[in-house]
């Protein structure tokens, strides 16, 4: 009875590390971006079909774990040495390199299959790129290189609403694209509020990220000027007819909030309210795509 009690318990332990590996928090929000894209893809009086969506949800999901277990892979002596994620699986030994290497390999391919079959060639295809641009091109050149790297980086995380269209309608819309630039515009103050607090750490390891390389008041600006683009940005969907009064007093409501967390940072920077400006921005992002989707269907 014991002897099956610690197998079933250590299969527990392994289940949960490999699932830790594909960053659930971020992969969730990956995931419902992309099904907020599904929905916007199709009109507001058609029922979408389940086996599309399931499909999709699976395919993105995979692919999103299996790149997010990449990068534990490829940065897990840093993570070894920072607060923030010493505790992850890979530098507390629960799982190893090889483990990690075969896992995401299984999982990020079993994903783009999912995707080539069931879904469509496009959405494969794009999801493929979006896998190289976080797991490669971020992961193993920006971000050792340039401060800028979570602006250029931020294209990938910004792709799920264009991989949910695709998947939909197997083409890539103005819509789809609008969506994106919301992400694209909205990653910068979400990650720097982050690293503010956490520069520190990100200066023990050696990674130039902007409040390293060019201080506290530098960073704080940037995330000023770039929350004031993701607050027009975010006004483009009402702006080209994509939504209607629903969606814009929430944008409306949401972005005032936000600007506030900034002005605040701005002004009187305190390591606590950048974590409340981090926490936030997560927030917002969930809310403003919820509000896309009840626009959608509210006139139905």
């Amino acid at each position: 009875m014991s002897i099956n009690l610690t197998t079933t318990q250590s299969i527990g332990l392994n289940v949960k590390s490999f699932f830790s590996l594909c960053k659930p928090r971020v992969t969730s929000l990956i995931v419902f971006t992309a099904i907020i894209g599904m929905y916007l893809a199709k009109p507001a009086g058609e029922v979408m079909p389940f086996g599309l969506l399931l499909a999709t949800t699976l395919g993105i999901a995979f692919a999103s774990g299996a790149a997010a277990a990449f990068n534990c892979l490829i940065e897990h002596k840093i993570d070894a040495v920072m607060a923030r994620t010493r505790a992850r699986a890979l530098p507390t030994g629960q799982v190893s390199s090889i483990q990690t290497m075969t896992f995401a390999s299984l999982l990020g391919g079993a994903g783009l299959a999912i995707l080539y079959i069931y879904v469509n060639p496009l959405t494969m295809w794009l999801t493929f790129a979006t896998f190289v641009g976080y797991a490669v091109i971020y992961t193993v050149f920006l971000k050792p290189a340039t401060p800028m790297n979570i602006v250029i980086g931020g294209a990938s995380g910004a792709m799920p609403p264009i991989l949910g269209w695709a998947a939909v309608n197997n083409t890539v819309s103005p819509e789809s694209l609008i969506m994106f630039l919301i992400i694209f515009a909205w990653t910068p103050p979400h990650f720097w509020a982050l690293a503010l607090y956490r520069r520190e750490e990100y200066a023990k390891v050696g990674m130039p990220m902007l409040p390293v390389t060019h201080g506290e008041a530098f960073t704080l600006l940037h995330i000023l000027l770039y929350t004031v683009i993701l607050v027009a940005v975010s006004l483009m969907p009402y702006g080209l007819g994509m939504s209607s009064l629903i969606y814009l007093i929430s944008a409306i409501i949401l972005n005032a909030i936000f600007m506030a967390y900034v002005i605040g940072l701005y002004r009187h920077y305190s390591d606590d309210l950048a974590k409340r400006t981090f926490k936030y921005s997560i927030i917002y992002l969930t809310l403003l795509f919820a509000a896309l989707l009840v626009d959608h269907y509210w006139f139905i």
